[in-house]
This record gives C-alpha cells, structure tokens and sequence, in this order.
C-alpha cells in the first residue's frame, strides 16, 4: 500500500472544488493523480465515462493509465466502463470527440509537423505559403522550404492565440483563408485545426445545428471531472477547451509548475498556472513540495535556479530533498574545457569511470550497475552542438541514440540508405553508393551487392508505362534489404549493434512513410528526384528537434536529446554541456521571424514567443531536475560569440553541493552493468494485436523498431466503408432509419482514397456504393435493433500494455443474441483476414466495458457474393484467447519477440518478409 504525505492525500481527497497541484520536479505527482482518479471513481455515482484527464504526451498518458487501472484493480477488483473514461492528450481528446459525434470528419487524417510542412511545401502556392506577405523589405513574401517552419507557426498561432484580426495585414489572412481550404480538400486535420474545431462545437448553442447538439448533449450529461497535467503548458485556445468541457459544473482539478514551463515558443502562457485561483473561484490550492526523485544536491541546486526567476512570475514554493538518493562530494560537477573535442572526451571518461556504479532505482530494491542507457546527455540545441560528442562516442564504441528523428541523417547507415535514392536520380555513381555501404558495414553478403543495384537499376527505369503507384519508395527500401539479405541477425557485428541499426533503419521506415503520404501520386521521377533532394537538403532540418519518435524500443546505449524532449524524464546520471553565453540561455536573433507575419502588437504577451531570460531559466531548472544522482555541467568555448561562459554555468559554480574539480573515477565497488528494467508503456490496437497473434516478429519490426509496409493504392477503402457504415448505425440509435437511396450521399461523404489513380479511385467509389446499397437492402430491418456502433473498447493485458479499439456494431439478433459483428471487405488490398481469436478479443473487451457475455461474434463480408460468417462465443476460446493476452504482454515486456519456426502462409502475405527472411531471387 502506497503511503502519502499530508500535502499528497490533501489533493487526493479534494474532489468538491476547483483544485490547484503544484507539482515540484519529482513530486510524484503521477501517483497523486493517479490515486485521485481512482478515488473519484469511487464516488457514488461516479463512472468512468464521467472522468477526463489530459497529459501533455502520449507516453505520460499510458504510464498513467496504467497506473490508475492498476490501483482500481488492487482496490476494487475488475470494473466495467473504463474503456469509457479518457486519459490522453487535448489534440486525441479534440480528435475522438469530432470523429466520434461529427460524421463529415469521420475521413480526416492528422498530419504531423512533418507532413504538414510537406504539404505547404508541395502545395505552395495552394496553402497560400508563397503568397504571404512579411513586414521584411528584404523578404517581401515567404519562400517555399525555407520559410513553410515559420508559415506553419503563424497559421497556428492565428488559431491558438487571442490575435486582434484589425490588426492582421489582410494578405496574410488570405493566406489562412488558402491554407484552411488546403486541409479541408486533402481531408487532413492539423493538430490545432483538431482543437479549434472541438473548441466551436463546445462554444456553440444547441441551436447551431445536428453536431452542436451532439457535443453538447454528452458535454452536458457525461463530463464531470476534469483533470489537466503539465497546465503550465496550455496556450489560449486549449485554455477554452478546458472551459468548454467544464462549462456545464464539471469539476477541474489542474497540475504543474510554473517554474517548468517550457513551450512559450507554442504559445503556452505561464500566466495560466499562476493566475489559476484568481479565475476559478473557491480554488484549493496544495503544493507538492517533496522530491523523490533526486539528492539532496540536485535538488538544492534546482531550487536555487528556480529562485533565480522574479518573485512576481512564480507561484512561492521551496522544494525538498526527500528521496534515497544520497549526496556525496563530487556526484556534482561544474567544469571547464578547452575546446568542444576536450569535452566530448571527458564526457565519455565520466561515463566510462560510472559505468558499473551501484544505484538502487527505488529503496526497497538491490542495486544494480549502472549501465549505458542511464546516462543521459542534454543540450539546449542537439542540431548544433552534438558534433563533438557524436564523434566520440563512435570513436570509442559507445552506444548511443538520438532522442526523437534529430541527427538520424548523420547515422554511417542511414548515409547508406540516403545514398539508394541519391543513385537512383543520378547523383552518385556504383562505386561511391558500395563506398558508403561499406563504410556503414550493411553488407552481411558482400557477393550480393549485385543484386541489390539490380533493384535500384530496375527501379529507375522510370519510363516503363506502368502506374505511378508501382514506383513505391517503401518497396524499394524493403527490396533493397531482401536483395541483401540484410536482417538483424545477419547484420556484421554483435547482437546490440544489430538493434541499434535497426533502430536506425526503423525511424528511416518513418521518413519514407511521411513523405510519401504526400507525394504518393508524383510522377515517378519527379517524387524520387524531390524525394532525393529532399532527403540532402529538407529533411535534416524538418526533423531537427523533433518530439517525434517511433518505435518502444529501447537500446541499452546513451542517450543524446534537447532539454524540451527530456521533460518529464529522469536518469541516475545527466550531463549539460555546452554551457556558454548566447547559447544558453539562448539569445535572440535577427532575420526572419513570427513577427514579419504577425504584427506583435496583434498578440496579447508577445514576448513569449521569443523567449526571455525566465524561459531559459525555467529551461535549465528542468535540465538539473532530470538527474537522480550525477549531474555534470559543462562549458568549453564555441564559435564566435559563443566562446563565453553561460551564466548558468557561472550560477551552479557558486553552489556549495557543486564541485569545480574533477575527483576521478567514484570509490567504492563496482556492479555488473545493467540496464533498469521499465515496464513498458504500451498502448495498441486491436488490429495491431492481430500481428502479435499471426507473428510476434513481424510486431516487432512494426511497433517497437517502426518500420512501415508500403502504402498500397487503395489504402482507404476499407475505413470508407467502415465510417459509411459507422453513419448508418448511429442515425440508427436516434431513430433515423436510412435506407438505400442514401448509399450514394454516405459513400461521398466517407470514401477517401489519397493513393488510388484516377480510375481506379472511381471504380472504388462504385464498389463502395454498391455495398452499402447492398446492406441497406439486405439488413435494413435490423437497424433498430443496433445497440452501439464503433463502441470503444480496451482489455488490461499486463502491466503497461493496454489494447484499445472500436467494435463496429453491437446489435441484437432477431434470436434475442447479443452479436458482436466486424465489417470486413476481403476483396481488396487494404482487407486483412479476421480470426476468430480477434473476435473473442472483442467479447473479452466488450465484457470489461459493459459487464455483459456476448453471445455470438460475426464477420460481416461486405464484398459481394462474399461469405459471412457466425458463429456462437466459445467460453474455452474466450479462455485461450485471455491467455494469449496474457502471453502477449508477457512477451512485449521480455522482448521475447520470435519468428515463425518455418516459412508459412503468414509470411507469404507479410509485407515486411523481406526484413525477416530472405526468398530465392530470380
């Protein structure tokens, strides 16, 4: 049983009145929120669907979860409903909530910051990119690529903030007006267009329309507890959503640190956590001032950053030192170096003398060695002064990762794969492409280098007449390993090497698929040329700093990142380096800015936007609170104007738990290196289970190194059917019975089919019309026995892995059987096979959600002359398919992820064999 301090169990129990947490750096504030769910869950009345809580990233949501799952568990036992109560972010919140009520965005994809850069890029005159005017006389209007970063970053901010329009130039307003319409004829949301539009529905009156009605219906009847983490990091327009979903009484309970907050330059407004209880009244405010997570040094020296920040712009705390962690002379360091080379090298002997160091993660756990991944490096900018480190770390062996997509195209591999499609337009001859390959050390065949040109040549014969589609940059790039036989176990080195490049060649897998989702429908030498040119000039800054990462794995190696993608994360050892003026705290630069698009006078704060010396300080404090043990600052000069020290730097000297002298490698014994065993914070769906079922490697490959298939053509069609469908069902729950004349309006409203070619995209659309014509006609009389459609579901599969999803219809049978049925249309490319272990996986998470057995489960075939298929649940399946959860989480938390024994039906129709096992070429 978990044992609370006086502050904690405070915020725990207040569930009656507004209530303000200040969480301090390693407060356990998850814990808190976590157990004070759980409890509101026990409050008469109280269901899950009642209760949302957002978190500032996917990964916070899951360990959170997880957490309030595992204390109902431990409590209550098995409870139903909570597949219905939301923990997540604002934008999957904004997301779920317009798909779920909204039927004209049910066919809207989400970009990323990528491919919404790749967009505007492609399209830029359409987005209105090339048109928009600036204050600049040296830059009259932005310019494709170079500018589409800044372009994004206003069209945002037009949206996100309190902008006075009188004050917008009225070109730039047209150029959101163009940007606007992009989206909407591509069927793509942006993440604030997601938010934006929530935020309408919520502001709007029943009156308004169909859809206001819907939001506000369950706004009104279901939200009653409302939970917000990070609240120092909401920008204005999140600050409405919260005061739409709370308009109605729901109760708010709010939590953060000013002193963390890190994302002005997104428009969050620090003024949000520190003027909470004077907007909200009748406020209960409990600060959570205990660090666990730290010594004593750490923590005192975080605490003094933090005071370095005006009395007037934070809320008055202190933070205590009140974990295991113990201080001793030396675990803190503030050093100075010659050149960048001298610190990189000592860097590397530090980590290298504490490698093996006994730490106990927690107290009542054995110590154990440290080990590469427990070593954490952060800079305030990762792009521009990693260099030194990076070529360190290689000389001498050291395993480490970039945080995120940040630095990927430095990687020898990654140098290899951008060299296939700089050959494949022309820009590098047959002997300099084998050079770089031989220098990554890809090749586990070098006598099959043949066959991998081979490909490429084949692959650049771009005048062939076949369709564009064929001319698939993802195919190629899976070919290409095929050809090889380049696999994990194959690759030259030892097995960490191995999940280290496929590590690499996984994220790559993400570059192709986010570029392709743009340019699928080039010409061929058009989309490989751009995607060359792309990948030598574009890509290394579109992915510089990114939050983005794929994949769970987690390498046993360093770890490189910016501060803003450490937050919320901790090691026993941290470094900064790099500590000098102008770099951090950063200083502000000329050239082209926000403000040359968006006069700053039309923006309420408009200073933080820029970044102010507060900002880098709260930035720095988060850097020093990462660490639980050893923390190194340090300095060495830079180029130009960064050759001075930092006053951060100069700061941490003056503190007494800060040592200025290097004592060497740390006494005492040393442990077998090993890495912290972490639970993993799984979330899947259920038709990403369905490849664990089939084959636990091919998971592997897709989810924890990220590669992707190839997009196939008529990607698109299945989900068309499903949200036509999905259309009919839900009318159907409010008594509006559709029938076949409406087939046509439904199929244009859902279909969306980016890839398809112009005639087969209308061959799809007759498909799709057909079908639903066809159940409408056969099934029309069982509309009003519908029960729910695209009900959400989730199953609790082991600790840290949760599978959620949607089943498609819940319906009664004229036979008084409760029937859970899955639409399925296996005539196309985008159709997978349904088992009958995937369907019990159905029964078993609608039996959590609502308490009741199904009855029958159904494959319902909308293709025609297609077989269906019925059946009654089967309680040994139902038992078996528990156990296989079961296993399955077992096994994602062990990494126990193996082949098939023998080449089967499932590989045949694997899309990333290739990877995997390699076929006879002919």
């Amino acid at each position: 049983m978990t044992i609370y301090t006086a502050e904690q169990a405070a915020a725990i129990a207040c569930v009656d009145r507004p209530l303000q947490i200040i969480a301090c750096a390693g407060s356990g504030k998850t814990q808190v929120i976590s157990q004070r769910i759980a409890g509101l869950l026990n409050q008469p009345g109280v269901e899950p669907r009642h209760v949302i809580a957002f978190t500032f990233t996917e990964k916070a949501a899951a360990e959170l979860k997880d957490r309030v799952l595992g204390i109902v568990q431990r409590e209550r036992g098995q409870m139903t409903g909570l597949a219905e109560m939301y923990i997540g972010t604002m934008h999957g919140y904004a997301l779920d909530l317009v798909q779920r009520l909204v039927p004209e965005t049910f066919k809207y994809r989400v970009l990323t910051d990528v491919t919404a850069r790749l967009l505007v890029d492609r399209n830029s005159k359409k987005s209105g990119l090339t048109e928009c005017p600036t204050l600049s006389p040296k830059t009259p209007t932005l310019r494709r690529y170079i500018n589409s970063k800044l372009y994004l970053q206003a069209m945002s901010v037009l949206r996100e903030d309190e902008v006075d329009l009188e004050q917008m130039p009225l070109g730039v307003l047209e150029s959101y007006r163009k940007y606007s319409h992009l989206l909407h004829e591509h069927a793509f949301f942006d993440y604030t267009q997601m938010i934006s539009l929530a935020v309408g529905l919520l502001e709007s009156s029943p009156e308004d329309g169909l859809a206001e009605r819907a939001v506000l219906g369950h706004v009104r009847a279901d939200v009653r507890y409302v939970v917000v983490d990070e609240y120092q990091d909401v920008n204005p327009l999140q600050e409405r959503l919260i005061r739409g979903l709370t308009r109605f009484g729901a109760n708010l309970c709010v939590v953060g640190d000013d002193d963390q907050t890190i994302y002005q330059w997104r428009g969050s407004e620090v003024a949000n956590i520190v003027t909470f209880s004077d907007r909200y009244d009748g406020v209960e405010q409990v600060t959570l001032a205990d660090n666990f997570r730290s010594s004593r040094g750490v923590v005192e020296l975080g605490r003094s950053v933090a005071e370095r920040i005006p009395a007037e712009q934070r809320l008055a705390k202190a933070m205590f030192a009140a974990g295991h962690q113990p201080w001793e002379r030396g675990d803190l360091l503030a050093l100075s170096f010659d050149t960048p080379a001298a610190e990189a090298a000592w860097i590397c002997d530090r980590i290298t003398a504490l490698r093996g160091s006994p730490v106990a993660d927690t107290p009542e756990v054995e110590p154990r060695g440290l080990s590469w991944s427990d070593f954490a490096v952060l800079y305030r900018s990762v792009a521009r002064d990693a260099d030194p480190l990076v070529d360190e770390l290689r000389r001498r062996g050291i395993p480490y990762v970039v945080k995120g997509l940040n630095r990927l195209f430095d990687t020898p591999e990654i140098a290899a794969v951008v060299g296939l499609f700089r050959y494949m337009v022309a820009e590098l001859d047959v002997d300099e492409l084998l050079e770089l390959w031989e220098a990554a050390d890809l090749l586990p065949e070098p006598e099959r280098w043949s066959f991998a040109v081979r490909v490429l040549d084949e692959g650049r014969e771009f005048d062939r007449g076949a369709r564009w589609g064929v001319y698939n940059i993802q195919r190629l790039y899976i070919d290409v390993f095929e050809a090889l036989h380049l696999r994990e176990e194959t690759l030259p080195g030892d097995p960490a090497r191995a999940e280290l490049v496929f590590y690499s060649l996984g994220k790559f897998s993400q570059v192709i698929s986010d570029f392709e989702e743009i340019y699928f429908s080039t010409s061929p030498y058009e989309k490989y040329t751009t995607f060359a040119k792309w990948l030598t000039h574009q890509a290394p800054d579109y992915y510089a700093e990114s939050d983005a990462d794929v994949g769970y794995a987690t390498p046993d190696a360093v770890v490189l990142s910016t501060v803003h993608q450490a937050k919320g994360m901790q090691w026993p050892a941290v470094f900064v380096p790099c500590m000098r003026r102008n770099r951090f705290p950063s200083q502000r630069w000329g050239g082209l800015g926000l403000f040359h698009v968006i006069p700053q006078e039309a923006v309420n704060d408009a200073d933080r936007y820029r970044g102010t010396l507060e900002d880098e300080t709260r930035l720095f404090y988060v850097a020093v609170t990462r660490a639980q043990k050893y923390l190194a600052v340090t300095h060495s000069p830079g180029p130009s104007r960064f050759q001075g020290r930092s006053e951060f730097f100069d700061h941490c000297t003056r503190s007494s738990w800060v040592s200025t002298r290097d004592a060497c490698s740390p006494a005492g014994p040393r442990l077998e290196p090993r890495p912290r065993h972490e639970t993993p914070q799984v979330t899947l769906s259920f038709s990403e289970l369905k490849y664990w079922f089939e084959c636990p490697y091919e998971f592997k490959l897709r989810f924890l190194y990220g590669f992707n298939p190839p997009l196939h053509e008529a990607l698109g069609y299945g989900k068309g059917l499903h949200d036509a469908l999905a259309e009919v069902h839900k009318r159907a729950l409010t008594g509006d019975v559709l029938d076949a004349r409406a087939a046509g309006e439904l199929v244009d409203r859902h279909l969306h089919t980016p890839y398809a070619y112009p005639e087969l995209r209308e061959s799809l659309r007759g498909s799709a019309i057909e079908a639903v014509v066809r159940y409408l006609d056969e099934h029309r009389s069982e509309l009003p026995r519908t029960i729910y459609s695209e009900k959400q579901i989730q199953v609790h599969i082991a600790p840290g892995i949760v599978v959620d999803g949607r089943i498609d219809l819940v319906r009664r049978l004229d036979t008084d059987e409760l029937a859970i049925v899955d639409f399925k249309s296996t005539d196309r490319a985008q159709a997978e096979e349904v088992t009958w272990d995937q369907l019990h996986v159905y029964a078993v998470g609608y039996e959590e959600l609502t308490g009741d057995r199904a009855d029958v489960v159904e494959v319902l075939n909308l293709d025609e002359r297609a077989q269906s298929h019925r059946d009654k649940v089967s309680e040994p399946l139902l038992a078996a398919v528990r156990e296989r959860i079961r296993l399955a989480g077992e096994s994602l938390r062990t990494n126990d992820l193996p082949r098939q024994p023998t080449w089967c039906t499932v590989c045949e129709r694997c899309d990333l064999a290739a990877l995997c096992r390699a076929r006879p070429l002919t």
